[in-house]
This record gives structure tokens, C-alpha cells and sequence, in this order.
């Protein structure tokens, strides 16, 4: 193994958005670091990010491509023929 060719590897403070710190191993040249997002603030990981739609994921595709392989045909104007 080559010598001399890995960072250095040593503790450090992380600073989460409500204060709490922890320590960890990092490769960072700081001692400190302050988190400006973290689980504790960020919408995605309190579950305020996800809006839930009354209609499922197969609904969805089936209302914009339901008649794509096979279905009705469109004469060109958006209005439906029967086969």
C-alpha cells in the first residue's frame, strides 16, 4: 500500500439547527461544523414536504394516457371515435 496518500482522519463537533452537538470522525479541516439543515429542521424528514393525492399513481396514468395503445382513437380535435 502506498504511504502518505490518505487525508487525515480526526474527531470533530457537529452543531445541529436546535444546538444539540455530537462528535464524529471526518476528514474536514474545520473543527466545527454548524448544520443550516438537518433531520430536525428540513420539511422532507418532519413530513411536511410529501403532498398526498387523492388519486393513485395508476389513476394518474391511466386519465393521461388511457388511450394510447389501443383505446378510443381521437380524430385529431381531442374529441374520441369508437374503433
Amino acid at each position: 500500500m502506498k504511504k502518505d496518500i490518505h487525508p487525515e482522519y480526526r474527531e470533530i463537533t457537529v452543531i445541529m439547527t436546535d444546538g444539540t452537538e455530537y462528535k464524529t470522525r471526518s476528514t474536514s479541516k474545520q473543527d466545527v461544523i454548524r448544520l443550516d439543515v438537518d433531520p430536525l429542521s428540513h420539511p422532507v424528514w418532519q413530513g411536511g414536504g410529501v403532498k398526498i393525492t387523492s388519486r393513485g399513481q395508476l389513476d394518474k396514468f391511466n386519465s393521461r394516457f388511457g388511450n394510447f395503445l389501443g383505446g378510443a382513437k381521437e380524430d385529431g380535435k381531442g374529441n374520441s371515435k369508437s374503433a
